[in-house]
């Protein structure tokens, strides 16, 4: 892989659009060995909340990532990402951060989630994840990632975050929660849209350059 300018070679780290915790770290892991600065929001003060009221995770990760990066002037990557549920008519879906209402933690969703399938023999289910990259002014780039898997009767395990503790990943025998954060990223949606990323790396680093390069206000 030829060697070419990144965010941080002309000083513009990009900008994680999350506050999220666990999945700042997961992105961390996933652009280890990369020269790229990563920041997450928790870098700046605060900034207006987005209101994620598209129809679907691609609406989502592109109003958080264009926002993002047009407040701070920064390229900024966001993702939306969900459980859809085949018995459930896709649902909990875009929705899937406050399905026990605004506000609600994960344990609440999950909870809510194990009462409606409660009895419920159609198990399975998929993680989705849109991951799109912005610069302040003009496209983005969009990459897509999907897991299968079934929702557990109760939820096991104490890593991850959201909904892992009840998605269960067959060729694992193992939720998501009770996995590494390493086991994780080779096969979840935010891991494998991260390789799809990854696999036009040099096309990426062009992009963003020549993306800023038109933008040398944004410093």
């Amino acid at each position: 892989m030829s060697h070419l300018p990144t965010p941080d070679q002309i000083d513009r780290p990009l900008v994680l659009a999350t506050r999220n915790r666990g999945k700042a770290a997961e992105y961390r892991a996933l652009f280890s060995g990369m020269d790229v600065e990563i920041r997450d929001l928790s870098f700046f003060g605060p900034i207006p909340e987005v209101k994620e009221d598209g129809d679907t995770f691609e609406d989502n990760a592109v109003k958080k990532a264009r926002f993002t990066a047009r407040v701070l002037g920064l390229p900024a990557v966001a993702d939306d990402s969900g459980l859809m549920v085949k018995a459930l008519n896709g649902r909990p879906g875009v929705h899937s951060a406050r399905y026990a209402g605004e506000g609600a933690t994960d344990a609440a969703n999950n909870r809510k989630l194990l009462q409606e399938m409660n009895g419920v023999r159609e198990r399975a289910a998929a993680f989705v994840c849109v991951i799109v990259i912005a610069v302040p002014r003009g496209p983005a780039l969009v990459y897509e990632g999907r897991c299968e898997g079934v929702i557990a009767p109760e939820m096991s395990g104490t890593d991850g975050f959201g909904y892992d503790p009840v998605f269960y990943y067959p060729p694992a025998g193992k939720t998501f929660a009770e996995m590494s954060r390493e086991e994780k990223n080779r096969v979840s949606h935010r891991g494998k849209a991260m390789a799809e990323m990854k696999g036009e790396l040099d096309k990426v680093m062009i992009w963003l350059r020549q993306r800023l390069e038109e933008e040398p206000t944004l410093a």
